[in-house]
Parts: C-alpha cells; sequence; structure tokens
C-alpha cells in the first residue's frame, strides 16, 4: 500500500480555471480532511486544498516516501485515525467525488452569483452572492507561482493556526526555533535541530515536543513551563469531561520520567547567547505575572533552544470578508461559529483551530460536524456532545496559559522584536510614547514592524501587546487583522487574472 504522502499527489489539473463544486475544504489538516471525507460521504463533490505538499496538515506531518521511515506511527498519537481517513479519502478521489490540490495556496475568497440549486446550509437571499470563487497561487514551491480559481457552493476554512512568540534577547540566534518548528523537523525530516536542546515556553505543545526529542536520541537538559498546570485542578469537571486528554499528559510524562526530563514550571528562558548560533541560554524564576524575580538567573549550555507560547488561529481569508471575532481566554482571538460551524458570513464555516487551539480530537469533530451541516442534515447527539466537552476544555487550556503581562520585562532596548524588518524594541517604544502610537496598526505604520515576509505571524502579538500596553491590554488583545489577500502576491500576477 502507498503511504500517505504518496496517495496525495494532485489530481486533476491544477491550470486557472476549475470547474463548479459543491464544497472547496481550505487545509488538509484533521479538520479539513474530515470535513472533506464527511461531506463526500453524503454526496457532495468537493475539492480540498492545502499550501503543502502533502496530506496531514501540521498535526500530521510525517516523512516523505522517499526517507522511507518505517515506523512514521512512532512519532505521532493516533496515527491510525490519520491514515484511516487517507484511506477513505483515496476511495472518494478514485470515485471521483473529491479532487486534492496541493502546493494550492488560497490568497482570496470572492463572494459571486453561481447559478444552479443552493446547497441545504446556504440562504437563498436574493441578488446575494450564493458561491464563492477561490483564487490561490499554485506552484510556489517549484518557483513558477501562478494564481488560479476555482468555484464553490461553500467554504469550509480549516487553516489551522501558527505558533505564538514572545521576543526576547537572542531569539533570532540560528539554532532558536519554534517548539513546533522541532518537531516538524523530526516528524517531516528525521532531523534534529541539535543534540542539546532546551524546550521552553508554555502549553501542553512542550510536553509532547520535550518526549518526541528525548525518544529521537537529544539530550533535553530543561523543560521550562512559564505557566503552570494548577488551573486544570480549578475546573475538575471539564477535565474529567475528557479522559483522553488526561490520559495523553500521563503517556507525555512517563516518557519524559523515562529520560530523566523534569518539566520547571514558572520559569522561562530570558536571554540566548552565542555568536554563529546558539550556545547556552539563560534561565529564570518568574513571577506570577510572568516577571523575572531578581537572582534566580541561571545559564544552560545547548545548542539549540526550542521555544513557543502556544498557537495564534489563522483567520485572514474571514477576516477580510468581515467575519466575526471572539476573545479567546488566552488573549487570541477566534472565529465566532454557531452550534454548526457556521460562521457569521454566509456560506462560510469554520472547523478546528480556527475557531480556537483545542488541539486534533476537536478539530475532527468540528471538521465532520460542519459537514453535516453543509449536507443539510442533522448532526448525531453523540458528535455535539463530543465537540461540546472538547471545546470546553479548550476554553480552560487558552485560560491555564495564557501569557502573563510581566513578559516584557526580559526584552532590552535593543532587543529585536519585528526580526523581518529588524525592528527593536526602542523603535517601537518610541511610536509609543514620543509618536503617539496607540495601537499596533499605528506602530507599524511608523516602524515597518509586522511588514515583512512572515506579515507579522512572528512578530504581531507582541507588538500588539508593545503598543497597548499603556492602556492595560495583554498579549494579542488587539482588534482582528484584516488585509486582502492571505499571503504575499506577485503584481505581474495578479495582472494576469482574467477580467471580472
Amino acid at each position: 500500500m502507498n503511504s500517505p504522502s504518496e496517495r496525495s499527489e494532485p489530481s486533476g489539473p491544477t491550470g486557472a480555471e476549475g470547474a463548479g463544486y459543491d464544497l472547496a475544504v481550505i487545509g488538509a489538516g484533521p479538520a479539513g480532511l474530515a470535513g472533506v471525507v464527511a461531506a463526500a460521504d453524503r454526496g457532495l463533490r468537493c475539492v480540498l486544498l492545502d499550501a503543502g505538499g502533502g496530506l496531514g496538515g501540521q498535526y500530521y506531518r510525517h516523512p516523505a516516501a522517499a526517507l522511507r521511515a518505517a515506523r512514521p506511527d512512532r512519532l505521532h498519537h493516533r496515527w491510525s485515525t490519520f491514515t484511516a481517513l487517507a484511506d477513505r479519502l483515496a476511495e472518494h478521489r478514485a470515485a471521483g467525488r473529491v479532487e486534492v490540490r496541493l502546493r494550492h495556496h488560497v490568497v482570496l475568497l470572492q463572494g459571486v452569483l453561481l447559478p444552479g440549486v443552493l446547497l441545504p446550509g446556504a440562504p437563498p437571499t436574493p441578488g446575494a452572492a450564493t458561491g464563492w470563487r477561490l483564487h490561490a497561487t499554485v506552484g510556489a514551491e517549484s518557483g513558477t507561482e501562478t494564481v488560479g480559481r476555482l468555484d464553490a457552493r461553500a467554504v469550509l476554512l480549516a487553516t489551522g493556526a501558527y505558533e505564538r512568540q514572545l521576543p526576547f534577547p537572542g531569539w533570532t540566534l540560528p539554532g532558536v526555533v519554534t517548539a513546533g518548528g522541532a518537531q516538524a523537523m523530526l516528524k517531516a525530516g528525521l532531523v534534529l535541530p541539535g543534540r542539546r536542546i532546551v524546550v521552553a515556553g508554555s502549553g501542553p505543545l512542550l510536553l509532547a515536543v520535550a518526549a518526541s526529542l528525548a525518544a529521537a536520541g537529544a539530550e533535553v537538559p530543561a523543560l521550562l513551563e512559564a505557566g503552570g498546570y494548577l488551573g486544570y485542578a480549578r475546573r475538575p469537571g471539564r477535565l474529567a469531561a475528557v479522559p483522553g486528554k488526561l490520559a495523553e499528559g500521563v503517556t507525555h510524562g512517563a516518557a519524559l520520567a523515562r529520560h530523566a526530563v523534569r518539566p520547571r514550571t514558572a520559569h522561562a528562558v530570558i536571554e540566548a547567547h552565542g555568536t554563529d548560533r546558539v550556545r547556552a541560554v539563560t534561565v529564570a524564576r518568574l513571577d506570577r505575572d510572568w516577571r523575572p524575580v531578581p537572582g534566580t538567573e541561571r545559564r544552560i549550555a545547548c545548542d539549540a533552544l526550542a521555544v513557543g507560547h502556544g498557537l495564534v488561529p489563522q483567520l485572514e481569508l474571514a477576516t477580510e470578508l468581515g467575519a466575526a471575532t471572539r476573545a479567546v481566554p488566552d488573549g487570541t482571538l477566534a472565529l465566532r461559529v454557531d452550534a454548526r460551524q457556521r460562521t457569521t458570513v454566509p456560506g462560510l464555516w469554520a472547523a478546528g483551530e480556527t475557531c480556537g487551539v483545542g488541539g486534533a480530537e476537536l478539530a475532527l469533530a468540528e471538521g465532520e460536524l460542519a459537514a453535516v451541516a453543509i449536507a443539510g442534515q442533522q448532526p448525531p447527539a453523540a458528535l455535539l456532545a463530543r465537540r461540546r466537552r472538547l471545546r470546553a476544555f479548550a476554553e480552560l487550556m487558552a485560560a491555564v496559559h495564557r501569557p502573563g503581562p510581566g513578559w516584557t520585562g526580559w526584552l532590552s532596548p535593543e532587543t529585536e522584536v519585528c526580526r523581518c524588518e529588524e525592528v527593536p524594541l526602542a523603535r517601537i517604544t518610541e511610536a509609543v510614547q514620543e509618536l503617539g502610537a496607540g495601537d499596533a496598526r499605528t506602530v507599524k505604520l511608523l516602524t515597518r514592524a509586522g511588514m515583512g515576509w512572515c506579515q507579522g505571524r512572528m512578530c504581531g502579538p507582541a507588538v500588539a501587546c508593545l503598543a497597548e500596553a499603556e492602556a492595560g491590554a495583554g498579549i494579542g488583545d488587539a482588534a482582528a487583522d484584516r488585509r486582502p489577500f492571505s499571503c504575499p502576491v506577485r503584481l505581474g500576477d495578479l495582472a494576469d487574472l482574467p477580467p471580472g
């Protein structure tokens, strides 16, 4: 049997024009896979698009077939869930019910009038858009980028999230990677970012990352959680409702114990040292607001640092359309959806991390729930209950690991906050205190912070926090960013688009 990677090559034409589909699913991670399979099960003709080169998204990232990995399942939890979805998807593709378009980055959604019958979940508003035109960059990885388009009557957003980074002196050194990045290197390339790796930040992802790195042969001299885990004990009912989460934590804890890795709470890396690459880090104990406690600093030698502070939902496609958002307890923004995963934009559904970070199990449930709703069917009560329990736990998790306001005490005036445009803290402070900037957008215009290639994904939450610190805002409390395109697009490609 072919591996999931081998089954994931595009199955149809990737030209500028695409045939109409009942449903376009954007994102091939857990939510997108569950959604497209469930929709095809119910007779909808679907297209699945993803910017990457294989199925699975970040969670189910796996080695390419050329690496001949004998046991990719050892790098994942519930690998059989992914392979079962991939097999069902392959059956639908063979039957012509699903088309998969990989290396397609959707940059713009446009409401259009489409002929034919509306899907059950779409409102028949006279004169309103009855479908969507998706514009996507195609083949950017091969250097032959073009902009293609296709039409669909409904869209399911399953675009996932990206890692939240809090800057500190030395965070731009080679060898400093995101926690998820270190895990992706191992899952996709079977390589480690170093041999002696400090893992730091906040959130449950750190446990999984440290356990997988240690199992792969790395030495993990320190696993540092800036917050703590006692917050879960304050809502025992939510934790008891999802016993699988508790079992997962026990599994990670046992794996760490086998490798003599002991998590330390209320600790953080406040500085990385080195010239050609990171050679050591300074660690300090934090108070309840995440301020470094003087006199607790100590230095740890390492050749890599994996650091991350949770995830930020990726919302650009929806917020450009005016979709409403909600504040998540960890200070991020997520799309507001109803009990059937509908956003406030007619014909646009969302599932998984775009609705608030909650893990693969929740994403699978929400992807299936959205597909059932789009097909006009009543969802099973058990599915609704599972989604409700998992979403409640996700909200608890977000509250427990919310960054404290004192993290800004890690910074020096020379610390680069925006690494793409090399904007230090001193320039952001000048923009706020001397030039009167009171929000992240004004700081961006005055300093160019967030105008680089990453489009603010690395520095955006931190810039927003620093910009509004005097008003008492926390990390990620700024309004949703709206932009015409979800990624950089060449002007020549836009000029080549057909009229209209």
